[in-house]
Formats: C-alpha cells, structure tokens, sequence
C-alpha cells in the first residue's frame, strides 16, 4: 500500500476527526478510504444511469413481460 500526505484546513481535519471517534474508524486514513470507496461506487452507479438513459425506449414492465421473463427463466 502507498502513502498519500493531504493537508487540510483545520476545520476539516477536526470533522474528520470527529467522524474517525463517532464512525469507529481506527484512523483518519481509513475513513479517507471509505469516503474514496463511495465516491467510486457513486461514479459507476452514474455511469451505469446514463448507459441506461442512453439505452433507448424501453419496454413496458407489465403482466406480459413478467410472464416471458419467469418462461426464460424456467428454460434456462
């Protein structure tokens, strides 16, 4: 694992603080990673929203559809 120095206004490293001794977090570099990990699960979710906006009409979600999707399935 590398090592990254971040400076912060003291403010922010107060806040951090404060959530590292409220969250249970062992260190500030933990809940760092936490917030990384989240943001990165935010970008894919985004990316995965706008593939689908781009995707084109879609179907109608009704009885029919439902009924084709439980035969696939049973198909295999």
């Amino acid at each position: 694992m590398s090592t990254m120095n971040i400076s912060l206004p003291e403010e922010l490293k107060a806040y951090v603080e404060e959530r590292v001794a409220a969250g249970g977090y062992v260190a500030s570099s933990e809940y760092i990673r936490e917030l990384i990990r989240k943001d990165q699960d935010r970008e894919r979710l985004r990316a995965l929203l706008l593939e689908g906006a781009n995707s084109g009409p879609a179907t109608a979600a009704d009885e029919a559809y439902f009924d084709d999707l439980r035969a696939r399935i049973r198909r295999g």
